[in-house]
């Protein structure tokens, strides 16, 4: 007898779409509150917090149809074979263009390409309604119709352009690895994220957006001084143009050993008008990189990868696994597809505690900034960005210990001040 692996599938993805819906729901209520934490009254004003409140009760209906329409796409395409329909369709199509379809190969990409295709007709809808009503409704789009289409046209290029050859390497790799499949398949894995986390900056985000030189003045003076008091290899300091599509605000560092670049959203340094504010939050990105975070979170996603893997070959010979959800043959991609959906419950456990690692970082480098003397600008920049973005000001605390990867304001300015009163 066949262990219904599809229906158990099915089963707990809408389970789980009832408790997050649930969740969601319990976050819904906390953003109809008409008022401020006690934390935050008198720290952000009467006018930001209800157009924060506005924009998250339309972001907040606007995800409840969406996980609807979702759930129901995903389900309907497990539970009445529409993947092994399409992946037979798919071989009449790479015989139609004169092509073998018994190379596997081909086929994969034949498939993945029609993929790509539905995957961009469903979601165009979404993202055209959250961009040019919901973003523009609250102020935050920036971008014109014409770039949104030219960087999606940008993306699919990247992913014809990138996707084929890592597709080939994996089968290749999965059909020729033998015992040592999981390792091969980890090794290759771990390349390829070093090389794409050297590339991207480089060659690709700049497709995408502007990368400029900060200039001389105090900022920039500031930002520098507090690198080399930490040791910080810096290298480069950018501004990005990411008030063309957004006026939402962000900070990134990147690069590896001795080579590292800091990279501002003009939104950041436009909004927090004091150099001060800026520089804490370079130091709290810092304080990530002191603390070593960065690399124990890279170091963590390698372990669970290889652990990944080596639940792979486990299960990737089982025609039991295949046939269940409606497959004769068991294709590389199909497989790796396949037993994605079968460790979900896994995969939405390591995601929880990931969080709670994620957000006990932040707490360490709010601290770390605030150690260096950044305490006041550190509470004021973090104010001004959730102010200025208008992020959620009431949070339910479960919705927030299952979703948020960052702990809410309310809780980062009370950890702070915490800190600030056993120092007194």
């Amino acid at each position: 007898m066949v262990f219904p692996y599809m229906e158990a599938v099915v089963g707990f993805m809408i389970l789980m779409y009832f408790f997050e819906t649930y969740l969601d729901l319990r976050q819904h209520s906390a953003l109809k509150l008409p008022t401020l934490p006690k934390t935050l009254v008198g720290v952000i004003s009467q006018d930001k917090f209800q157009k924060s409140r506005a924009y998250s009760l339309d972001k907040s209906r606007f995800h409840f149809v969406h996980e609807f329409v979702t759930i129901v796409m995903d389900s309907t395409i497990l539970f009445f074979g529409v993947l092994p329909w399409f992946w037979k369709k798919s071989e009449h199509f790479v015989t139609l263009v004169g092509l073998n379809a018994e190379n596997e190969i081909l086929h994969t990409l034949s498939f993945l390409a029609g993929v790509m295709i539905w995957s961009q007709i469903t979601d165009l809808p979404f993202s055209l309604y959250s961009t040019f009503v919901i973003e523009a409704r609250h102020g935050f789009n920036k971008q014109t119709i014409w770039l949104f289409f030219r960087d999606m046209i940008k993306s699919i290029f990247l992913s014809i352009l990138i996707g084929p050859p890592i597709v080939a390497a994996i089968i290749v790799i999965v059909q020729k690895g033998g015992p040592y499949l999981a390792i091969y398949l980890w090794a290759f894995m771990f390349v390829l994220s070093i090389v794409m986390m050297t590339v991207y900056p480089v060659l690709i985000a700049p497709l995408f957006n502007k990368f400029t030189p900060l200039p001389d003045g105090q900022l920039r003076e500031k930002i520098e001084k507090l690198a080399a008091s930490l040791k910080f290899p810096l290298k480069k300091l950018f501004v990005i143009d990411g008030s063309t599509r957004s006026s939402h605000s962000n900070a990134y560092m990147y690069g590896f050993f001795k080579n590292k670049r800091i990279v501002l959203y003009d939104t950041l340094v436009q909004q927090c008008k004091d150099d001060e504010e800026v520089v804490a939050v370079i130091a709290h990105e810092l304080g990530h990189w002191k603390l070593n975070h960065t690399v124990c979170s890279f170091v963590a996603v390698q372990i669970l990868t290889l652990l990944q893997f080596g639940g792979y070959t486990l299960v990737r010979n089982s025609t039991d696994l295949f046939r269940s959800f409606g497959f004769d043959t068991q294709p590389v991609l199909i497989g790796l597809i396949l037993f994605q959906h079968t460790v979900i419950p896994i995969q939405h456990l390591v995601s929880f505690g990931l969080n709670l690692v994620s957000r006990a970082f932040e707490f360490q480098a709010d601290a770390f900034a605030k150690k260096l003397g950044y305490a006041s600008a550190l509470r004021s920049g973090l104010v001004k960005l959730q102010e200025e973005n208008l992020s959620a000001m009431n949070t339910d605390p479960w919705y927030s210990a299952y979703h948020y990867s960052h702990p809410p304001l309310v809780e980062r300015l009370a950890a702070i001040d915490k800190s600030d009163k056993k120092d007194d």
